[in-house]
């Protein structure tokens, strides 16, 4: 049937979203998985009957049907040619939370996250929590029998579902619980199957390869729901879900055990296992390298001695419980040194490293990508010390190398490696038969939690008879008897090297934009760096403001890297100018958040910038490109008559049609010019005689020196309070931020080259040069070396680089104490580029010391610079501070409003009529006169 009459089909018979789009297609082609395989559409189901409808139209049209949650699936098990259902959109309800039964009922797309802050209040969790509980969903979980690091005292998935509403591919739909009746053959299907289901399933907690038929045994209780639960989308699917809540240890304790390596580690595990933890993961110290390589050595606490450790969650009722267990428990063990971390922030910023663990390991100790794969093989933790030492020397033998790390109180081994897909993948299949072998030579299974996928499929026939091959086919064959439910997964597998992404992208390397230096000057290897785990679909940090007032997979920075890497593959959407391509990227803010909060590195506003760049290369650009693009050049033009164009621009009769012709939406107010340039109204430096802190170069970025000369002035006093020399450099050192976030790169190189020249002086004399405007800043700290690399005095200037606060923290260091507001109630909106690039600790240390009580906005303040200004965009600007500074602003009434950015208090001015302060004015008017106003 063709492809239209099969949209028309379900756009008449469905209530949810049905998307046929290449962009869409190219957004659900792939998982966090190696595979590509392009769906003929897309469905976003609104309930139970459009699922129900979906499945009879497929039937009808002999279209295979395919599951996806928040497409975290790492085996290639979320895929598939025919129809992808997203549930995350709108099936995803928590329907009941029983505190007593202590069950929660839940509809398949909901977050594990959110599923955990609703069982809180009871004092309940859900046992299982992969490292992507924060975005990944209950039917994903029930799909590939997820487990996670609690997975130890809680067990898997499948010993935490009581029942499951069942669609199965012929469109039966049942009850599936502890009673078999419900399907015709399973009874016989069961007794003629006993010797294969009690002698080759279920002989270890990670035996999760092939389908969990030992739960069909009388002695395990018949039951159907848990057996169903890891067949990946292959036998039906869940419609809701009622799972088991446990009671929540109220005070657990992190013990950390150090050892002189991995296998050591892994050694040790049998020996703490009696002591009954709540969790036990290993960590490779490499890791952890990783980590405070991209983020600093503050990042991570101290440790115990060790090149591998054990993190240990003890479960206590109080701290001094939690903490006694983990001393118990480290005095029994073989560690070389180890310490016990009571709850609270230490101990969580571990845990987060390990919850970022499979970002993290996409790049192996010396800054190469590596890959899923050979992702979660387990075996019986008494053999777990013995498997490491060979693997290691299997992957030195095969020239790859991992970080290791996972569930090693389960004997599950987490590891990405770096297969050369890019340009051998043929040497893929002999290192993963031979991981194969080697691991089921210690008794274990190549998937631990994560299914088999496209990944694993293959390898079943070398771990199971042909018997329990046979019964896995005939199981579905009782559920989904015309193969419509995800084929070749499981059952009849495909080859798992078929369907590789990455060789089929062609490289995109550098011309004249970004450098992409770490990326070996390729932009198809940077996007690449994209490998699906999905943090920017979580409600934490900043990371993709779109996509969190959308929820659409379109404005996450996945989507939008899945949209680069297919135009690098030309099949799908083809070159920068493409539809497809504009549209993906019509959303991003440009926040810069995903470069410092995705584990993967990666950096969707360069691949944006980079894109335009390409795309408008001797074209005709966007006219807000020209005015809000240049809007340094415009505010020098007029800034001479400033007050005759403050006057004119006030009048509204005046003001919107100069906006529409702006390509600005006519609903913005304009931005009113400086009455004295900074540079023209700064007073000479205070200070006489050497300053006890050194000397200082001020540099007044174009905000700073046009718009806002405010916080410049404010910033030389307090800076030569704390006991620097000020000294302000020359005016017209422009960083090119607008030429940057709109594409127009060679005029930001040249912009660029001209300030490094200007500052150069400035770093020879050894002086820090400190930004007032955090986005400006951050171009200096970060942008410049990429679009200029290779220039040494780029590089200088770019380390040389401070913010106020850093300045401000460094001298409470040296002695100095800030101006007190103590007890000022401070809403705070971090710019986005300070937090992603520079960090906002320092200005928080400030701000603490000072006695602020202090809320911080966790997320964009929606303007982004030239985003929110542009038409098509007010929208879901003011929905994005909506739900962040403005919620704030009226969740704290009479609060002080701290908000650095020039576009930050601009969105506040506009949307909450309140005049923010900059860091700078906060403490120079000590809470005084300078408070935020209506």
């Amino acid at each position: 049937m063709p492809v239209d009459r099969l949209e028309a089909d379900l756009r008449s018979a469905i209530a949810g979203e049905v998307d046929f789009s290449a962009r869409r297609r190219a957004e659900y082609s792939t998982d966090a998985s190696n595979y590509r395989v392009v769906p003929r559409g897309v469905v976003a189901p609104r309930d139970a009957a459009d699922v129900l409808a979906v499945r009879e139209i497929c039937a009808a049209h002999r279209i295979p049907l395919t599951g996806r949650g928040a497409g975290t699936s790492v085996a290639g098990n979320a895929i598939g040619p025919g129809l992808v259902l997203d549930f995350s959109r709108h099936m995803n309800g928590i329907l009941d939370v029983d505190p007593v039964a202590r069950t929660a009922r839940v509809q398949p797309g909901v977050v594990l996250a959110r599923l955990a802050t609703a069982a809180a209040p009871h004092g309940l969790r859900f046992g299982p929590d992969p490292s992507t509980h924060t975005r990944c969903t209950v039917g994903g979980t029930l799909g590939n029998n997820a487990c996670g690091p609690h997975a130890l005292a809680y067990g898997r998935t499948s010993d935490n579902v009581v029942e499951m509403d069942w669609l199965t591919g012929d469109g039966r739909r049942f009850v599936a619980a502890d009673d078999p009746s419900v399907v015709d053959g399973l009874d016989r299907f069961t007794t003629a199957n006993l010797a294969v289901l009690r002698t080759e399933l279920g002989r270890f907690s990670r035996q999760v390869s092939g389908y969990s038929l030992e739960h069909l045994l009388p002695e395990r209780g018949h039951h159907l729901a848990r057996a169903l639960v890891g067949t990946e989308g292959t036998c039906g699917l869940a419609l809701e879900a009622t799972v088991r809540l446990h009671p929540a240890s109220a005070a657990p304790a992190l013990a950390v055990l150090g050892y002189d390596s991995m296998p050591d580690a892994a050694d040790d595990v049998p020996n703490l296992l009696p002591f009954k933890p709540l969790a036990m993961e290993g960590m490779d110290s490499r890791l952890v390298d990783v980590v405070r390589r991209v983020h600093g050595n503050g990042a991570v606490p101290a440790l115990p001695r060790g090149r591998g450790w054990l993190f240990v969650e003890m479960a206590g009722d109080t701290v001094a419980d939690g903490l006694d267990a983990g001393r118990l428990l480290i005095a029994a063990s073989n560690a070389v040194d180890a310490a016990v971390l009571p709850p609270g922030p230490d101990a969580a910023r571990l845990w987060k490293i390990r919850a970022d663990g499979a970002g993290l390991a996409g790049r192996t100790a010396s800054g190469g990508q590596a890959w899923p794969g050979w992702e979660d093989a387990a075996v019986p933790p008494e053999r777990l010390g013995r498997y490491l030492r060979e693997f290691d020397d299997l992957m030195t033998d095969h020239g790859v190398e991992g970080l290791v790390y996972g569930h090693f109180g389960d004997g599950c081994v987490h590891v990405r490696i770096d297969l050369p897909l890019e340009d051998r993948p043929e040497e893929m299949r002999p290192f993963i038969r031979a991981a194969s072998h080697l691991v089921l030579g210690h008794g274990g299974s190549p998937s631990g939690e994560h299914g088999d996928g496209r990944a694993r499929g293959e390898l079943l026939a070398d771990m199971y008879s042909p018997a329990a091959l046979a019964a896995f086919r005939a199981f579905k064959a009782l559920f989904d008897p015309d193969n419509l439910c995800n084929p070749g997964v499981i059952v009849d597998p495909e080859p798992f090297d078929h369907n590789l992404r990455r060789p089929a992208a062609l490289p995109l390397p550098a011309t004249g934009g970004f450098g992409f230096t770490s990326d070996g000057g390729d932009l198809s290897r940077a996007v690449h760096r994209c490998v699906g785990v999905g943090k920017c679909r979580a409600d934490d940090g900043f990371m993709c403001p779109s996509y969190r007032a959308t929820r659409d997979e379109k404005d996450s920075t996945r989507g939008r890297a899945r949209v680069l890497q297919d135009m690098a593959n030309g099949s799908l959407i083809r070159g920068w100018n493409a539809t497809e391509v504009r549209d993906s990227l019509d959303l991003c803010l440009s926040c810069k958040a995903c470069g410092s909060e995705c584990p993967t590195g990666i950096d969707m506003a360069s691949y944006k910038s980079e894109t335009l760049y390409r795309a408008y290369r001797g074209r005709v650009r966007p006219i807000s490109h020209y005015t809000l693009g240049r809007l340094p050049t415009w505010a020098r033009l007029a800034s001479p008559v400033a007050a005759l164009v403050n006057a004119a621009t006030r009048r509204r009769a005046v003001a919107r049609p100069m906006l529409a012709l702006a390509g600005v939406d006519t609903r913005r107010s304009m931005v009113e010019l400086a009455r004295r340039r900074f540079t023209a109204s700064t007073a000479d430096p205070r200070r006489d005689g050497p300053a006890p802190l050194g000397s200082i170069v001020l540099w007044s970025d174009s905000f700073t020196e046009y718009f806002r000369p405010g916080p410049g002035h404010a910033a030389v006093r307090l800076l030569e309070d704390a006991g620097y020399g000020v000294e302000i450099a020359a005016p017209g050192a422009c960083c090119g931020l607008t030429l940057i976030t709109t594409g127009q790169l060679d005029a930001a190189k040249r912009r660029l080259r001209d300030t490094v020249h200007r500052l150069g002086g400035h770093v020879a004399a050894g002086r820090a040069i400190v930004g007032v405007e955090p986005s400006c800043t951050a171009v200096l700290r970060s942008d410049l070396t990429e679009l200029l690399p290779g220039d040494p005095r780029a590089a200088a200037v770019a380390e040389s680089v401070r913010t106020l606060g850093e300045l401000l923290d460094a001298a409470m260091r040296a002695g100095w104490r800030p101006p007190r507001l103590d007890g000022l109630p401070v809403v705070v909106q971090p710019h986005c580029h300070q937090h992603a690039v520079m960090g906002y600790d320092a200005d928080l240390r400030v701000l603490r010391a000072a006695g602020a009580d202090v809320v911080t906005v966790a997320g964009c303040c929606g303007l982004a610079g030239n985003f929110g200004m542009e038409k098509g965009h007010y929208e879901i600007s003011v929905r994005i501070a909506e739900a962040g500074v403005l919620q704030q602003i009226r969740d704290h009434p009479g609060a002080t409003v701290l908000a650095d950015g020039f576009s930050c208090s601009t969105q506040i001015r506009d949307l909450a009529g309140i005049r923010s302060l900059h860091l700078a004015e906060l403490l120079d008017g000590a809470g005084g006169s300078g408070a935020a106003t209506r």
